[in-house]
Order: C-alpha cells, then structure tokens, then sequence
C-alpha cells in the first residue's frame, strides 16, 4: 500500500484519441500478428514530487467484428512528468480506431516547501 499525504494529493487526467486507422488504411487496420501503438502524455504544472499512480483505459473502441477482439492497453515508462499509453493488438484483430483515458494521482509540491540550493 502507498500513503500519500492528503495535503499534497494531486490529480491530472486526460483524454487522448491514439489512433484512427481505417482512415488511412494503417497498420491496426490492415496489419496481422503482433502490433503495438505508444504515445507519450506528460502531466499539467509540473507533474508529480514521486512516481505517481497511473490507470489506463479504453473509453472508445471501433473494431471490425469478423475477427476475433484482441486488445491490451496498459501505462508505461512513468516518471514524475508523464508517462506511454501502450495499446497492442494480435493475431488477425483488425482496429479501426481507439481513445484511451487516463488519471494519475501522487503527491505534488507544496508550497510550503523550500530548498537550501
């Protein structure tokens, strides 16, 4: 378990189209076997005094439904100032288009905070 000061509790959240596929004919779309998509999100004033917790997950999905509906979506590489929404697909799952959102909570400074440098 992590205990977060409540006085410095900050949340940032988002929300982020990370691909449309079909438009243009991309790899989600036409492509088979394994396929992955990164986009980085870097967090509002500042970001984060320590590594904050981040949750992932889908809020619009378009998939063709004459194969099989694979998908993972996950964080990664988090830092303190943003982090990767990593989607990947597999096998024949064809994706046309997806939109992720997100909301990381950790502690923030405070303004109360000082540094002798």
């Amino acid at each position: 378990m992590r205990r977060i000061r409540t006085h410095r509790l900050g949340v940032d959240q988002g929300s982020q189209v990370l691909f449309s596929d079909f438009e243009h004919d991309g790899q989600m779309w036409t492509g088979e076997g394994p396929r992955e998509f990164r986009v980085g999100v870097s967090f509002k004033d500042g970001g984060f005094t320590d590594l904050p917790i981040v949750q992932v997950g889908m809020s619009m999905w378009d998939l063709d439904q004459k194969t099989n509906q694979r998908v993972d979506i996950a964080a990664e590489n988090i830092t303190e100032l943003g982090f990767e929404i990593v989607f990947r697909t597999w096998g024949d799952t064809r994706v046309a288009r997806v939109r992720a959102d997100w909301i990381a909570m950790g502690e923030v400074a405070d303004e109360e905070d000082w540094s002798l440098y």
